[in-house]
This record gives structure tokens, C-alpha cells and sequence, in this order.
């Protein structure tokens, strides 16, 4: 049995990103930079040779799978399942007005305290692991196995997937360090476990195949 391959793809900058505000499950559109970021990275990524492109349903990730799928000539499935946090009160407000009307929650939220929810009504991040890998797990059962599968979403649904999938608990999910705009994490599935092992992670380039430990 060859392994399946996912490689997580956040989209491009956004004037949002650039401006620090908290875009959250707010649709905002790539900027220019954040356009020829995705330019940027799809020609890296189509040599994975991805069997399936999927993709949140959001602009700035839709956009950013686009120049994949101009590439490979994949369809891109969308899938809702796949968007970033919902964050209440704290969407469209930059960093600092946050810290200065949500301080003590926020600074809890930012530690990795999952009892606290972004906002007031916002979603936990076990919350957001369950969404995203329920929609990964759908899309991977279509898929054969040795398959690549691209999925282009946002940086904090990425981070607990990707803390769901190595079997990580969720005190240490904020361990993983923030995603940088259209940068990408490689994870290789491990059946034998049901786990995944993490290959590469906040990646601009093509993976390396390892080495042993001590070469």
C-alpha cells in the first residue's frame, strides 16, 4: 500500500492580512500581492502531480486553488467544510482593537486556551479540527491510494488539522507555528497508525526526500 499525500495550502495575502484585521469566515479577496503569491507557488505544487483540488469555499482560498487548477487542469471542489474560524465580535477588527476591547480572552485565545471562544460566539479549535478533517476524510476516500491531495484553506483550519491528524493533543496544537500567505504543509498519511506523519511544514518549497536521522 503506497501512502496518500496532503499538502495543506493556505491562500494568498489579503488587504486584511496586511492590515492585521481578523478576517475569520469574512469573504475578502486577494490583493495583488496575494494574487501573485498563489502565481508564485501553483507551478511548485503542480509537480506534486495532486490527484484532487479542493478548496474552501472563500474568495481569498478559491482564488488562490485557481492557479493550481489552471495549471493541472483539476477541478476545484469547494467545500464549506474547510473555511477558516468563525470569530464573532472579533472579525473585521484589526489586532490591536481586539487587545484593546477583548484583552484578557484574547491573550488567552492567542496561548492556545481552546475553552476560550474568539469573540464571544466564535468557534474552539477541537471544533474546527472536527469540521475540516470530517471534509478531508470524505474527499481522501475518493481518492487512490499513493494520491496527492492539495487542499487551499486559511491558516488557523490548517493548523488544528493539522494537530487533529498527527494525534497531537490540543494543548500543544499552538505549538505549530503561524502560517505565512501561500505558504504549504506536507503531511503523509501512516495507516498502520491512523495517524500522519509531518513532512513538511510552512514550506515554499518542494519537499527533499529525507535522509536518516543521523546522516
Amino acid at each position: 500500500m503506497t501512502s496518500k499525500r496532503v499538502v495543506f495550502w493556505r491562500h494568498g495575502r489579503t488587504e486584511w492580512n496586511a492590515s492585521t484585521r481578523f478576517q475569520g469566515q469574512t469573504d475578502v479577496p486577494l490583493d495583488e500581492v496575494g494574487r501573485a503569491q498563489a502565481l508564485r507557488a501553483a507551478p511548485l505544487l503542480a509537480e506534486l502531480a495532486p490527484a484532487l483540488l479542493i478548496s474552501s469555499d472563500l474568495s481569498r482560498a478559491y482564488e488562490t486553488a485557481g492557479a493550481l487548477a489552471a495549471l493541472t487542469g483539476l477541478q476545484i471542489v469547494t467545500d464549506v467544510g474547510l473555511r477558516e474560524t468563525y470569530a464573532g465580535q472579533w472579525q473585521g477588527l484589526e489586532r490591536r482593537e481586539i487587545q484593546e476591547q477583548f484583552g484578557a480572552s484574547w491573550a488567552a485565545w492567542s496561548e492556545g486556551d481552546d475553552t476560550v471562544r474568539p469573540g464571544g460566539d466564535g468557534e474552539l479549535r477541537v471544533e474546527i479540527a472536527d469540521r475540516v478533517v470530517a471534509s478531508l476524510e470524505r474527499h481522501l476516500a475518493m481518492v487512490p491510494d499513493g494520491s496527492t491531495v492539495v487542499v487551499a484553506t486559511h491558516g488557523g483550519a490548517a493548523r488544528a488539522a493539522i494537530g487533529r491528524l498527527m494525534g497531537l493533543p490540543v494543548s500543544h496544537w499552538a505549538s505549530l507555528g503561524v502560517l505565512s500567505n501561500c505558504a504549504w504543509s506536507v503531511l503523509v498519511e501512516r495507516p498502520e497508525t491512523g495517524l500522519w506523519r509531518l513532512i513538511e511544514y510552512n514550506a515554499g518549497s518542494l519537499p527533499e526526500p529525507p535522509l536518516a536521522d543521523d546522516r
